[in-house]
């Protein structure tokens, strides 16, 4: 396989629907269909074998679910990406999907082309939700109390951020505007967007939304 295409696992018990999206898929040419899993004992033996860059993955499979099946995928092997595509938009699917390790969660009724940006995404590094439930997890995410004092070094070292630059994160995670971290930290304006490009840039993340997940994922800000 070309190392300029994405190479998928796709992972659906629904043969018509898995059909759709190899046809849906197949019009991008950045992107390539590996192979097809129809529950998630297959899925789980088919990702560690072909070893495709991003696996998208079902949540109501039969046997094994496609939660449980991505949890194996990723402890076995971290590299590949996990995007789940389904129609379960409740908060407890998706935050046993984030748990699980996936790096993505896209809901079935997104637009063809939303689907493979997603998958681009992912496969980059970034974490995807879609845009219908991702105030709500962001919401759900937010400490109760500001998290500046909350500052691991371990997670400060791997994404060398700088103490500064985990203030403002945090305060982005617990939902202040640029206006109000600057008013809270007594900084200019200015000097918050500066902070917060630097931050995105160093998380490997393209919105605000995202930067507070990747935060309470990686421990990188407490929660409690």
């Amino acid at each position: 396989m070309p190392e300029n295409r994405i190479g998928i696992l796709i992972v659906e018990d629904q043969q018509i629907t898995r059909l759709g999206l190899r046809l849906l898929l197949e019009k991008f040419e950045d992107l390539q269909i590996l192979d097809e899993a129809d529950n998630g004992e297959s899925a789980v033996n088919k990702a560690l074998k072909l070893r495709p860059k991003v696996v998208l993955m079902d949540i109501g499979l039969p046997g094994i679910d496609g939660i449980e099946a991505a949890r194996q995928i990723k402890a076995a092997a971290s590299e590949i990406r996990m995007l789940m595509l389904t129609t379960q938009d409740h908060d407890d699917a998706v935050f046993a999907s984030l748990a699980a390790g996936a790096d993505g969660y896209c809901l079935k009724d997104a637009a063809g082309e939303q689907i493979a940006m997603a998958i681009r995404a992912v496969c980059g590094g970034v974490a995807w939700l879609d845009p219908a439930i991702a105030k709500r997890v962001l919401q759900a995410c937010q400490p109760s109390k500001p998290a500046v004092t909350a500052l691991p070094r371990d997670g400060r070292s791997k994404f060398a951020l700088s103490v500064r630059e985990l203030e403002v994160l945090a305060l982005i995670v617990e939902g202040l505007s640029n206006q109000e971290i600057a008013a809270r930290l007594k900084l200019s304006q200015e000097t918050v967007k500066s902070h917060v490009r630097r931050l995105m840039e160093k998380l490997v993340v393209s919105d605000r939304t995202q930067a507070a997940v990747k935060a309470l994922r990686t421990g990188l800000i407490s929660d409690n």
